[in-house]
This record gives C-alpha cells, sequence and structure tokens, in this order.
C-alpha cells in the first residue's frame, strides 16, 4: 500500500512538472571583441528581466512558463551575425532580443522575418533596420535621424561651429549616423570641411587627422564606437587639434572615459538615444538592482534590453501563447509602461516618440545637458 502510494505521488509530481512550460527567448550581441563589454551590458538587461519574469510566476494560456534566455555572440559582424540568427531560430527560441549594432541587426533581420519570429532592438539606430517592410523588426530605442538632427542643433545653435570634419567607421551603425548628421548639418548652413572614413577595427587615425587639422575644423564629428573614439581623441590632442569631439551614443560609456583618460575635456559631447537613466520612470530602482545583480554599472543599453524581454513577455501574456504567429499582433499593439518609458511601436515597428539627450564630459562623467 505505501509502495503504490508512493508510486502515486511520484507520478502526480512528474504531471506537475510537466505542466511548466519552456519559453526560450534569445539575445544577440558582441560578447567577445572591443565592444563586448556593450554587448555584455545588453545580455544582462535581458537575464535581469528573465529572472524577474520567472519570479513572478507568470502564466500563459493557462500554463505556467519557465523563460529561458539563450545568449549568442555575434562579435559585431554582419556575417557572424546571420548565421548566429539562424542557430538561434533553429534553436526554437520564441523572440529575440537583438542585435546590438546596426550592422549585425539587418542582415540578421531578414532571417527572423523568413522564420517569423519577432526581434526587439535595444541598441540598433540605423533608420534602414525599420524601412525594409519586415513585419518581425522592432526597436525600443531613437533612431540615427533624430540623434544626428540634435547634435547638428546643438552643433550649430549651442556651440555656433562653423565648420565641422566628419569621420565615420563604415558600419551601418557609424556611416548611418554620419550620414544623419551631415544631412542636418545643410539645414543649419554649417560647412562639413571634410568626411574620413575609417573602420571598427582601426587603433591609428594619425594620417587622417593630419589631413584634418590643415582644414582647422571648430569640431570633429564621430560615427562609430568607443573603442575607436577613444584612441581618435587621444592622438587628436597629441597633434594638436584642439576642435570639439562629438559623437553619437556608441561614445556616451563610462568605457570611453576609461580608455580616452586625460583627452576627455568639457569639449567633449555625446548624444544618446533615449532619456539620462535618472529620468527614466524606472531608472534609478533598475540601476541599484542591476549593480547589485552583476557587480558592475549599466554601460549603455541594459535599460532598454530590459524593456525589449519584457516587451515580448507582455505580448506573449496578451495573447495566451508564446507561439510567435499568435503573440505577434499583441506585440504589434502593445502599450507597456517600461524601465525606460511606454514601450508602443508605429507601424514601421519604431518606438513611438523616441528621445534623445545631449551630453557633455564634467567633472569625471557624462553630464545631461538637455
Amino acid at each position: 500500500m505505501k509502495r503504490t502510494l508512493l508510486a502515486l505521488a511520484l507520478v502526480g509530481f512528474g504531471c506537475s512538472a510537466l505542466a511548466q512550460t519552456s519559453v526560450k527567448i534569445g539575445h544577440a550581441g558582441p560578447l567577445t571583441g572591443p565592444i563586448s563589454h556593450i554587448g555584455k551590458d545588453g545580455e544582462n538587461g535581458a537575464r535581469l528581466a528573465i529572472d524577474d519574469a520567472n519570479a513572478k510566476g507568470i502564466t500563459i494560456g493557462g500554463r505556467k512558463v519557465q523563460f529561458e534566455l539563450v545568449g549568442e555572440d555575434d562579435q559585431a559582424d554582419p556575417r557572424v551575425a546571420t548565421t548566429v540568427a539562424q542557430r538561434l531560430a533553429d534553436t526554437g527560441v520564441k523572440g529575440v532580443v537583438g542585435h546590438v549594432t546596426s550592422g549585425a541587426s539587418i542582415p540578421a533581420s531578414r532571417i527572423y522575418e523568413q522564420a517569423g519570429i519577432p526581434m526587439i532592438t535595444p541598441s540598433s539606430t540605423n533608420p534602414k533596420l525599420t524601412l525594409q517592410g519586415y513585419e518581425v523588426t522592432f526597436r525600443v530605442i531613437a533612431n540615427d535621424l533624430q540623434q544626428g538632427a540634435a547634435m547638428a542643433r546643438h552643433a550649430a545653435q549651442s556651440l555656433q561651429v562653423g565648420k565641422v570634419a566628419i569621420i565615420d567607421d563604415r558600419t551601418a551603425y557609424g556611416q548611418g549616423l554620419a550620414d544623419a548628421f551631415a544631412d542636418s548639418l545643410k539645414q543649419h548652413g554649417v560647412q562639413v570641411v571634410g568626411r574620413e572614413f575609417t573602420t571598427d577595427k582601426a587603433t591609428d587615425f594619425t594620417a587622417i587627422l593630419t589631413k584634418i587639422k590643415g582644414r582647422q575644423p571648430d569640431a570633429l564629428f564621430f560615427g562609430g564606437m568607443d573603442a575607436q573614439a577613444a584612441p581618435m581623441l587621444r592622438q587628436m590632442r597629441q597633434l594638436g587639434i584642439g576642435a570639439r569631439f562629438l559623437g553619437g551614443d556608441g561614445v556616451c560609456t563610462s568605457e570611453m572615459i576609461k580608455l580616452a583618460g586625460e583627452a576627455m575635456s568639457a569639449d567633449t559631447y555625446c548624444t544618446q538615444a533615449g532619456i539620462p537613466m535618472a529620468k527614466m520612470p524606472g531608472g534609478a530602482q533598475f540601476n541599484e538592482r542591476f549593480k547589485e545583480r552583476f557587480k558592475t554599472d549599466v554601460q549603455l543599453y541594459a535599460p532598454y534590453s530590459y524593456d525589449a524581454t519584457m516587451a515580448l513577455i507582455e505580448a506573449m501574456k496578451t495573447a495566451g501563447s508564446a507561439e510567435p504567429q499568435k503573440y505577434l499582433p499583441a506585440l504589434q499593439k502593445l502599450d507597456m509602461q517600461g524601465i525606460t518609458g511606454t514601450i508602443a511601436f508605429d507601424r514601421n515597428g519604431d518606438i513611438r516618440d523616441g528621445g534623445v539627450t545631449m551630453y557633455r564630459f564634467s567633472d569625471g562623467k557624462w553630464e545631461a545637458l538637455n
């Protein structure tokens, strides 16, 4: 009798365990290489969201769900990104947070569209990403057109520069941002006295900077990431170029301050899509919890990765299903309060009312201007 009761208890336990459904959500970004700190930042933001969702004991369609984060390293390389995207699709993920860079997101988005798997990038800002006509592509951050316009307006009106030199790293992100900035400068009557190119692997910019020095720009704008921006700024100062240094969100990192060292000055500015963490609806609490969980500061996109992950989960809850084709309509109509603000998408998949903040280096940190 005791053995029979024990057997029945074990069967009951097994049925209870089977009632819990596992749902995989992917994250893709650079986990190795010069901007791995940014990729890991995004992955940690998604991981914190997964932890929070599992702690709540969420049910979808009447079944308790255990979410699992599947992280992949795309090395910020377009070719690797497509391989990673296919691997995530084959693994059976129900949604993807990523990719981090535009150069990776744009080619990867085709794979997700073919597989019918929604992807939400927390950081890819090239406008082309959401202009491809794909149904499953979304973005929770402002794009390059908004950032370029903001920096051009600040350069012309607040800094009153007359001549600007522009360098970009030839990536989808860097070149897209530089193009948006250059186009916006025309509206303000600012002259572009040089347009140069490098790569996202370069570390020596002496030749380019020497050429630019002779044109005596009032400011130099770099479209790219902190791994190139920092040595570029140091070499600018070594060559005696006193122009203001301007950049986008790829420059707005604590790593930029560490890598550039004494070359950082009050003449260093950057734009960042979104609003300062201290002004985000849930920013202060998120920052505290993030540091406690991962023993490191937020670099850039962790709050946006968190919101992207929660957006996928919220759409699944609303639809009562984790199957992409069933929850996609709910994602398209989503309107939820996130850490960074209201998460709602327009018909292209772009975030509605995406903000941009201007920063200036001051007293050892980035200080929000407006």
